[in-house]
């Protein structure tokens, strides 16, 4: 039997390459300019929150069994916090949050939030 975590981090890291790759191509589709906006450190830094939120779920999954919904909450909660206290003093240094920084911050972590929503689903299934 394989181990659920390792086979998380492998597609999560593959759907963040593609996402990624798709966003690049948006953005020069609309003739933008492609590494502003910390995109780079957004994907990377969304990608290891998600790979730690569900590291610690999986840690804690005997344990805390009946209160991993809680724990995946609160790691959202960290997630949430991670924007305010890196990227958003970065996005307002113009004093405005572009389209354009917005998406380079949510659509990571939608992509994120997705796969650790649906791999946590499944994963819970098979516990009980």
């Amino acid at each position: 039997m394989t181990n659920p975590f390792f086979g998380f981090i492998i597609k999560a890291t593959a759907l963040f390459v593609i996402t990624f790759v798709l966003h690049l191509g948006v953005l020069c589709l609309l003739n933008k300019v492609l590494f502003k906006d910390y995109i780079v450190l957004s994907y990377a830094v969304n990608l290891v929150l998600v790979i730690l939120v569900f590291g610690v779920l999986y840690l804690f999954r005997n344990k805390y069994k009946s209160q991993l919904g809680f724990l995946f909450l609160a790691g959202s909660v960290v997630k949430f916090a991670v924007f305010f206290i890196v990227f958003q003093p970065l996005f307002k240094q113009d004093q405005l949050i572009s389209k354009l920084e917005f998406a380079s911050f949510f659509v990571p972590y939608l992509t994120g939030l997705i796969i650790e929503t649906i791999s946590l689903s499944k994963w819970l299934n098979k516990l009980e």
